[in-house]
């Protein structure tokens, strides 16, 4: 990670995120209600599986280089976390505090002192 990704936030990302959403729900006229928002997580997620597969050996290449094959599962790694955002959003779900409950709460009932942890992060 260099020094410009490094102080990103991910209330950042998520407002730019937001906005090239908008510009491309308008351009194409989408309504993306609750479905829309769960089906592109399968459709990215797909891409990012066929991409992957592509990348381990497992799938086809279609005639790409390694290297394009590698800037795919990027992009696809990018699409799918930025509707991931997007979906978290839409249902109103603060991802940092979702975290917070369901993952760190491990971390910190095994390193409670630790500065990532407080009170409300343990079980």
């Amino acid at each position: 990670m260099n020094n410009d990704t490094a102080n990103v936030t991910l209330a950042s990302l998520s407002d730019k995120i937001v906005r090239v959403s908008d510009i491309y729900a308008e351009r194409f006229d989408i309504d993306r209600d609750d479905l829309w928002h769960l089906a592109k997580l399968a459709e990215e997620l797909g891409e990012l599986n066929a991409a992957f597969l592509s990348m381990s050996g497992r799938g086809r290449k279609r005639g790409r280089s390694e290297a394009e094959i590698s800037v795919a599962v990027q992009s696809e790694v990018a699409d799918l976390f930025a509707h991931l955002l997007l979906f978290a959003q839409h249902l109103d779900i603060d991802i940092v505090r979702a975290l917070e409950k369901k993952w760190f709460a491990h971390f910190c009932a095994k390193e409670p002192n630790s500065a990532i942890c407080n009170k409300e992060n343990t079980p």
